[in-house]
């Protein structure tokens, strides 16, 4: 008996570890497909496994993560995508719109800001918006343009501040029924599509673009 347990004990961790072995390579050519859509390419590698790209997307800098999300309150374990464009905006304050924020989002620092916004007409009613200053928000209008980007269901989050925009992403979630019945977490089998990425990068282009027109001065000060 204790032979045959010990025996499973080791078939177990023999397969734990070629699934780690297997899981390495796949995690880290999680973004393989997007370096097309780059100049100047930079690779990183994140202590989860996951790579971090970074390289130029039409002149700008931008950078793409992945972040795992295994919180065991979540119904299913998620891999949240991060599409980032840093850079120096004329902006006062952080506008942070999150769709239905849990308050442990890992990819996020939405509950560290201090200020809770009321909801404008428009936005999505399961959105909440916080900010480090209220007296000096963007104005409405140049958002309101941007709203069908969370007609999107996979969309999570919208961040606008003076370093610069951050579009996060549901880029997927663990297989449910490997999930619960072996616990197999595993995401990120398959490289990310550019055509996910793209039209995000171009989001952020435009978002940069109207808030640099609208403060024209304070641009060239930011600059």
């Amino acid at each position: 008996m204790l032979i045959a347990a010990g025996a499973g004990v080791a078939m177990l961790a023999y397969r734990l570890i070629r699934a780690a072995d297997t899981r390495r390579p796949s995690r880290l050519a999680y973004f393989d497909r997007c370096r097309s859509l780059l100049t100047g390419v930079r690779l990183g590698k994140s202590t989860t496994g996951f790579p971090r790209l970074s390289g130029l997307y039409k002149g700008h800098i931008c950078d793409l993560q992945a972040v795992p999300d295994t919180l065991t309150f979540r119904k299913l374990p998620a891999l949240w995508a991060l599409v980032s464009l840093p850079c120096p905006l004329p902006l006062r304050a952080s506008f942070n719109l999150m769709i239905r924020p849990t308050g442990i989002e890992p990819f996020s620092g939405f509950h560290r800001l201090p200020e809770q916004v009321a909801i404008p007409d428009g936005f999505p009613e399961d959105c909440a918006i916080r900010t480090d200053e209220l007296r000096h928000l963007l104005p409405e209008h140049l958002l309101h343009a941007h709203l069908p980007l969370f007609d999107d269901p996979r969309i999570k989050e919208l961040l606008i501040s003076p370093k610069g925009l951050r579009i996060v992403f549901l880029a997927e979630e663990a297989d449910r029924t490997r999930y619960l019945l072996f616990r197999d977490a595993e995401m990120g089998r398959i490289p990310l599509s550019p055509e996910r990425i793209e039209p995000l990068l171009d989001r952020l282009l435009m978002i940069k673009s109207e808030i640099e027109r609208h403060y024209p001065d304070n641009a060239r000060d930011a600059a």
